[in-house]
Formats: C-alpha cells, structure tokens, sequence
C-alpha cells in the first residue's frame, strides 16, 4: 500500500512537526510532501527508519521561500493542486496551513489531522490583519476572501477528519460544517523525570508570537517581582526584552536538554495564550511542574484546575497576578508524581495506537471508498503499510 504524507512547512521543529514525524514512525514507507523545508531539519525529526522521498511543491523553488514562505501564502492552494498523488492509496494530511487541499484517486483514502482551521483567515483574521503592515492589511483581506473558499471548498475533499483537540473539533464544525475524531498530540513523556529538584523561579515557554502572550507574563511578573525565565525567539523579543526587569530573564532559543532542565527544576509554567492544544503544558506536568493557565482553548482539556494546575479566567495582568499568588500563598498543593501520571494519559504511544484504529476503520469500515478494479478488492492491513 502506497502512503503519502502531507504538510504544510518544516522550518523548525515544533508541534505540528511532532505530529508528523509519529506519522512517519507508523508509516516509515510513506512518501513526504511539503512546501518548503529545512531537508536537514527534517531527517533530524524523522526516525532511522525512514525510506520514504521528501518532496517540495514549487513553493520551495521561489525567491527567498525558505525565509519568507509565508508571503506565498496566496500560491499553496495551486502548489497543492499540482501534486499527483495518483500513485497513492492512503493519504494523510497534517493541516494547520494549507495542505489538505490535494487531488486524489476516487478510490483513495484522505484522513486530515487538523491542528487548526487557517488561524488567519478564520476566527483570528482581525487580530493578524490589525498587527501587520499597512502593504498586508491593504492587499490580505482581498487573499483572505478566496482562501476561505477554497479552504471550505477543499475540506470536501478530506474523507475522515482528526482535530488534535475538542476545542479544534468545534472549530472544524462550524468553518467546515464536518465532524471530527478528537486525538491529542503525541507527547514524549518518558523524556521528563518528576523527582528533580524545583527552584524558585517561573518559567514562560514558547514562540515570543502576539497571540501566545508573553507579553502578559512579563508585564505581571514585573508588579510580582519574582523570578521568571523566558525561553524562545520571535518578532516579539526586543520588544519584551526592553520591557522586562531585573528579575525576568530572556533566553531566547534554547536546545531541548535546556529546555527539559527548566521545565523539572520551574516552580511552575506560566502558558498566558490560548492555544489549539498546547504541548508544553503537557511537557511541564510530566516534568512535575504545575501549569498556570488561561482558561480557554487546549488548556481546557489538559489542565485540572486544583490538581494539576491554575486556570486563570481573564487573558489579562490582574487575573495572571491572582493565579500566580494563589500559587504562592499555598493555595493549591501539587504532587509531582500525579502531575507525571496525568501527563501520560497524553504520551506518543496512545497517540499511535488511537492512529493506528482509526486508520484501520478508515480503511476497512463501511464509508471507506471502494477499491479499483484492477486491484485486490481486499483492504490490505495497516501492518502491510508499514513493513
């Protein structure tokens, strides 16, 4: 059975990467297609076990497309439309930027994990459109009108759905008007130990982007006083650094085995934005560490308030202050080993098991298309796609 694989970019590794690279791991045959890559970032994610091709659209052959790929936001869809997938039975799409969008046999099969319906076309378009330019906010809204028909148009062309939450799920609903299988991201959380030490200082992890607000977390850490490290890089660095006191500490990027030392060593996380799903907080409880939370979005399906962490209700200073002196004033008592246990209910192995079911039924089950004439008319087994 041919596989192919589709995402959007792989510049760095991150979630939606992590996602992908399990998908390999289950079909280390499959071949991959992507936009634009870092070809050597990638091999680094995939597993020894890969055989399969890395393919680009012609995305990757533009001007400057590894660093300014999203310019071409405008091109994906045709980019997409170009590949011929006639080769493949199963096709499985990872979709947080254009990439579901593909044309496949009639007797294929197409299963999109959705990390997220197109953020800046949907629910979060004005906020992008009010933080960009004035050449972006004058030509977007004309792109943005046809992305979101050709995105709603191309969700017909997907035979299974996968959200990577039921926040994502509701969302695929109503822009979509398609149900959708929820499965949690893959999470190694073998990776963290419990047991380690903790410090006194706070840390706020992530992509220094607008809607993941760190800029909360150093602006009430700044009235606290108490110590925060901050680690990542992005458009929203300077501006933070310039913000921050003494006892605010800004990293910038850090390799993994940094970041695994402060997670086990943080008095507790600080995740102020509101995400689709959000691993780091998953990576903090397994590490012991717990997690103090805007409560909205993925934070509500991986966050017990009072047991592994705080959910603050208002995405502002004040409400963050409140949870985190809660915190301080003992409020709340964590024990790292349960925050561990309740990590594990996220870990990469169930998300490949509930993968692999799903897959099968997809493949096996009543709505799965018919088989071409000139094949075996017998699904063969997920095993057979793998060895």
């Amino acid at each position: 059975m041919n596989v192919a694989i589709i995402h959007y970019w792989w510049l760095s590794n991150r979630g939606g990467e992590a996602v992908c690279a399990a998908l390999v791991e289950l079909f280390p045959n499959a071949d991959l297609y992507i936009h634009v890559c870092n070809e050597e970032v990638v091999r680094q994610a995939l597993p020894p076990t890969f055989t399969g091709k890395i393919h680009n659209t012609f995305i990757s052959r533009l001007p400057g497309a590894k660093k300014h790929y999203q310019k071409y936001l405008p091109f994906m869809p045709l980019a997409l439309e170009q590949l011929d997938l006639s080769a493949y039975d199963l096709i499985l799409s990872s979709e947080s930027g254009p990439a579901k969008g593909v044309v496949t046999r009639p007797d294929a099969v197409h299963i999109c994990y959705c990390h997220s319906p197109m953020r800046y076309v949907w629910d979060m378009y004005h906020e992008y459109l009010g933080g960009a330019g004035r050449l972006i906010r004058t030509l977007f809204p004309l792109v943005a009108h046809w992305l979101r028909v050709w995105d709603r148009l191309s969700a017909d062309r997907v035979d299974h759905f996968i959200a990577n939450s039921g926040f994502v799920a509701a969302r695929i609903r109503k822009f979509y008007r398609r149900d959708a299988e929820v499965i949690f991201p893959p999470v190694n959380t073998d990776e963290f130990s419990p047991t380690a030490e903790r410090g006194d200082f706070y840390l706020c992890l992530g992509q220094l982007v607008a809607y993941k607000r760190a800029d909360l977390a150093v602006e009430a850490f700044n009235q606290l006083g108490l110590p925060l490290v901050v680690v990542g890089e992005g458009e929203l660095f300077e501006r933070l650094k310039s913000l921050a006191k003494p006892n605010i500490r800004l990293m910038g990027r850090q390799p993994f085995a940094e970041i695994k030392d402060l997670l086990q060593r943080c008095r507790g996380l600080v995740f102020p934005g509101m995400e689709d799903f959000g691993i780091v907080p998953v990576e903090a409880m397994a590490a012991g560490a717990p997690v103090i939370a805007y409560g909205k979005g993925g934070a509500l399906e991986t966050v017990i308030h009072g047991k592994t962490g705080i959910l603050f209700e208002q995405q502002n200073v004040e409400s963050l202050i409140a949870a985190v002196q809660q915190l301080e004033n003992g409020a709340f008592s964590f024990n790292p080993a349960e925050l561990h246990a309740h990590a594990a209910t996220f870990d990469k192995r169930i998300f490949k098991q509930r993968i692999t079911a799903f897959v099968e039924a997809a493949l096996n089950g009543p709505s799965a298309p018919p088989a071409r004439p000139a094949l075996n008319t017998a699904r063969p087994a997920l095993s057979d796609c793998q060895a």
